[in-house]
């Protein structure tokens, strides 16, 4: 009997593009499928930004990995070539920016399904800000100008997903109000220094790299308003 990989997906408040620790980027190469894995870079939501890219392959390259970096706005390689270079990465890092243009533009290509099938595979799928939000069904994002409901994703976590929830003025009130109201699904808020893994859709370790870095379950409370509860994260330290 053949056994089928976990679903796995990683949320991120942090990382190489923010942090000078390297904790959670530390921390996501602990789930990689190998000891020296495949990573690879999506800028999509940041129109391919070089400088982007650059601070990626700076921080990656002195890990014990192999870093890689998919562009899409000057593409170079066919669909079969796309397909087999996404199904052999072991972690696929997508990064901060625009989060709607980003989904238009990975349609456009086929990345979308090339992602759940490689998710499907065992690829652990991360990233930060737009690169966290475009797992879940539905996410807060700024993609339009002012912070708005978006109601697209793709759907590898159940919910929705908030990033900056500390740390960008509006983002709390204005999420506990878009899930008070309906206009987002009950969900997930990340704050700067927090991650979170979820395996099959569900949420199965929340670590920080600061004490007060937190992660919070935001639901409707059945009287117009929202509840909100804080997970326990475990708080990550530098190897020696």
């Amino acid at each position: 009997m053949v056994s089928v990989p976990a679903r796995r997906v990683a949320l991120v408040g942090g990382g190489f593009s923010t942090d000078e620790d390297g904790l959670l980027d530390d921390w996501l190469l602990t789930h990689a499928r190998r000891p020296r894995p495949t990573v690879c870079f999506v800028p999509t939501a940041s129109g391919d930004a070089p400088a982007y890219v650059d601070r990626f392959l700076s921080a990656f390259r002195s890990r014990a990995c192999e870093p890689a970096v998919l562009t899409l706005f000057r593409r170079e390689v066919d669909d079969a070539a796309l397909r087999a270079f996404l199904l052999a990465q072991d972690v696929v890092y997508v990064g901060g920016g625009n989060t709607a243009n980003m989904l238009a533009v990975w349609r456009v290509h086929g990345v979308d399904r090339l992602l759940r099938e490689a998710c499907d595979r065992g690829t652990l799928l991360c990233g930060i800000s737009a690169g966290a939000n475009c797992w879940a069904d539905a996410s807060h994002t700024d993609s339009f100008g002012p912070l708005a409901a978006l109601r697209d994703g793709l759907g590898l976590v159940p919910g929705s997903v908030c990033p900056h929830y500390d740390s960008e003025p509006g983002r709390r009130p204005s999420y506990r109000r878009a899930v008070a109201d309906g206009a987002l699904p009950a969900g997930w808020a990340l704050e700067d220094g927090a991650a979170v893994l979820f395996t099959d859709g569900r949420l199965t370790e929340a670590v920080s790299r600061r004490p007060d870095a937190r992660l919070y379950r935001v639901e409707p409370d059945g009287r117009g308003g929202v509840k909100e509860r804080a997970v326990p994260c475990r708080p990550l330290r530098a190897v020696p």
